[in-house]
């Protein structure tokens, strides 16, 4: 596991020194706005269910919507699985061009996390593969055809208690990911992105809790030598609605 953090991390480095080079860099600020709601089915089965809006800042405008439902399995204490569905409906990558339709992207995922607590800080290793189906498109009118790519995304996370007092609760989250394209789309831009993300949850009771934070996006773009620089500002509302009370906490 130590080897594979080691490459990602030079991979990235790699990456960063090449758009450096080419200096054709989009700074770009956003919000991601996002509910995310838990159902907890039995002792070891829920299902989890997500809406995301994504907007820029500078100027203000609609980037995209998300829409994802995913089935998850605590297999043990220390692993959980899941998969599911996400609707992608994108507007655009660029808040200066409003185009006159959106584009949709339909996408299948799976993942298994490895799950350990160390020095009462919990560390999530997820390693997800994404099956995505993204309708072509000109600069004027979507097309009849679709293209397909797999994705792989490795994300490190960890989460600590930062205060707790009876039901509430003041939850840190730091975690770093980095997603990989394959397929005959993508030939030019096979490391996608890095995200780094730092932020706070307040719980007000365990099945409702609020999240801010920070997420810094490098992304690579499918020419190969554009790239854009997202600085954005995510809030969460998380809800779980609590059918048993034995169930585990999230």
């Amino acid at each position: 596991m130590k080897i594979l953090r080691i490459f990602l991390f030079v991979g990235l480095l790699s990456q960063v020194g090449i758009a450096q080079n080419k200096r054709n860099i989009d700074q770009q600020t956003l919000t991601w706005i996002r509910y995310y709601n838990i159902l907890p089915l039995t002792e070891k089965w829920a299902l989890h269910s997500e809406f995301d809006n994504r907007s820029f800042l500078n100027p203000i405008h609609e980037n995209l919507f998300v829409i994802r439902v995913q089935g998850r399995y605590r297999a043990t204490k220390l692993v959980d699985l899941g998969g599911g569905f996400a609707f992608f409906n994108v507007n655009t990558q660029d808040p200066h061009f409003d185009p006159d339709f959106s584009v949709p992207e339909y996408r299948a995922q799976q993942d298994i996390t490895l799950i350990n607590d160390i020095a009462k800080i919990t560390f999530h290793n997820r390693f997800q593969l994404e099956e995505r189906f993204i309708q072509k498109a000109t600069r004027t009118e979507l097309l009849d055809d679709f293209s397909f790519s797999l994705r792989f995304r490795y994300r490190l996370q960890s989460t600590f208690d930062l205060w707790k007092k009876e039901k509430r609760s003041l939850k840190g989250t730091i975690s770093d990911e980095i997603l990989l394209n394959f397929g005959k789309d993508n030939k030019q831009n096979t490391f996608d992105q890095n995200r780094l993300y730092a932020a706070l949850r307040y719980h007000f009771n365990p099945n409702i809790g609020l999240e801010l934070g920070y997420l810094k996006s490098f992304q690579r773009r499918a020419s190969g030598i554009d790239f854009y620089d997202r600085d954005i500002i995510r809030f969460t509302v998380y809800h779980r609605i609590n059918r048993k009370p034995k169930i585990n906490k999230f």
